[in-house]
């Protein structure tokens, strides 16, 4: 990849702009540049940066000027990626991604690439009835996702200032329309990014900005990417993230997983005023927005510094190790394991599997569907291993339910007189056509 050399540039606290406050001066360098950001992106004339609307494309003209003015290289146009989508209505909605990029110094990684991606789109304006009568209210969008945009911004310029010490690129993308299907990050993988194949590892921002509600780490129980955030706990750090063992709120990570590339998704999680015009630059903590950035830019180095690549699954376990210790039958278990707090297998099908099964092409356009019974491992620490075919449908069909059902994050390991046991499971994954060769569904048949 030929990439032009710009020269670095800064831009300095804008602390006396329109909505600034008194307080804002006793701000340090990098509080003040977070709330600037944030201040823009959720700005009343932007009206909650909809996707495709104009505010998400000044939302996007801001990131591409603010990315340059920090000397990072912008491989997307001035108008940013455009690309459209069909939406329920029939019409073409219209959105755009803007990419960054920062080149590695090693001469062997740099054309592999960690990415750091943050969700631009909002909710926009909603029409609600108050008092019998209609009233537009902007739904802001501060949180979700102006402070994920914010760190990374931030980061990006910490990066570029540093990158002689990234071996790796690092690139920067800002996905738009990321609330219509991740239609963003999916047509950045799909149709824009030609080197997809390089990308080592994915780092999702999306809500950081809540001091209260913790910090998160989920990794869909990706080993490598837990062990490098084990690693760094035992450095010294400015917070740590609790990782995860469920998703805590659908993001452009999902996109990734279906690419298998493995993906960490920081937030600071749900909280009241998502979605909500309450959603506003006052609820957000900035402070703790500045200790989550350090951290992520240490996590980044980490990544990008590696000497070997992340596995996106641990190997399956052989028929021997399954083999080698008892294993309790799903039935026989007197606490059953338990997925998202359900024994009931359906919630891991509902909520897991057909969120991330994809209908294999060459089967939709064969025609080929049917029921492939999937065996599994639930070991005593909660992780999925020794997925395998019971009985199959077509090497096609099998490979995507055994990929998906492999990915599972851990689940709450089962029990037999108080004791954690290792549980074998089996259930059926359903592909379905509704027409033979063209329409494809996922499910639970009722």
């Amino acid at each position: 990849m030929t990439v032009l050399a710009l020269s670095f540039a800064y831009v300095l606290p804008a602390q006396f702009r329109d909505g600034a406050s008194y307080e804002d001066l006793y701000d340090g360098e990098t509080v003040a540049m977070l709330k600037s950001h944030v201040r823009e992106l959720s700005a009343a004339h932007l009206e909650g940066r909809k996707a495709g609307s104009e505010g998400e494309k000044l939302a996007a003209a801001y990131v591409s000027e603010t990315l340059e003015s920090y000397g990072v290289d912008v491989l997307s146009p001035e108008e940013g990626e455009i690309f459209g989508i069909r939406t329920q209505s029939g019409d073409t909605l219209t959105s755009r991604n803007v990419v960054g990029y920062v080149q590695g110094y090693d001469k062997k990684l740099r054309d592999r690439y960690i990415l750091v991606g943050a969700r631009m789109d909002g909710e926009g304006i909603m029409t609600m009835t108050v008092d019998g009568e209609p009233v537009e209210k902007i739904f802001y969008g501060a949180n979700g996702n102006a402070s994920g945009l914010a760190v990374m911004l931030e980061l990006a310029r910490m990066v570029q200032t540093n990158s002689i010490m990234f071996r790796r690129s690092v690139l920067f993308v800002a996905f738009g329309a990321s609330s219509e299907t991740f239609a963003g990050s999916w047509y950045f993988l799909n149709r824009s990014f030609p080197d997809t194949g390089n990308i080592d590892a994915m780092i999702n921002l999306d809500m950081l900005g809540l001091g209260n509600n913790g910090f998160y780490a989920y990794t869909a129980s990706n080993t490598d990417l837990n062990a490098v955030i084990r690693t760094q706990a035992g450095e010294l750090q400015p917070i740590l993230p609790e990782i995860s063992a469920m998703e805590i709120y659908p993001s452009d990570h999902r996109a990734f997983y279906d690419k298998e590339i493995p993906a960490v998704h920081f937030t600071t999680g749900r909280y009241s005023e998502h979605n909500t015009e309450r959603d506003t630059q006052s609820i957000l903590d900035y402070e703790n927005m500045e200790r989550e950035l350090e951290y992520i830019y240490n996590f980044t180095l980490a990544l990008a510094d590696a000497d070997g690549g992340f596995a996106f699954r641990s190997a399956d376990v052989s028929q021997k190790n399954r083999d080698s210790e008892d294993v309790t039958a799903y039935n026989d278990c007197d606490q059953r394991p338990m997925f998202l707090n359900s024994q009931d297998p359906r919630r891991f099908l509902e909520k897991w599997v057909y969120q991330y099964l994809k209908y294999p092409e060459k089967a939709l356009m064969e025609g080929t569907q049917g029921r492939v019974m999937v065996d599994f491992i639930i070991e005593k620490d909660g992780k999925v291993t020794g997925v395998r075919v019971a009985k199959g449908v077509s090497p096609e069909l099998d490979a995507e339910a055994v990929k998906v059902v492999s990915a599972s994050p851990k689940w709450k390991p089962g029990r037999v007189a108080g004791e954690k046991v290792r549980v074998s499971m089996t259930i059926p994954v359903e592909f379905r056509l509704e027409k033979k060769g063209s329409r494809a569904s996922f499910g639970i048949k009722k």
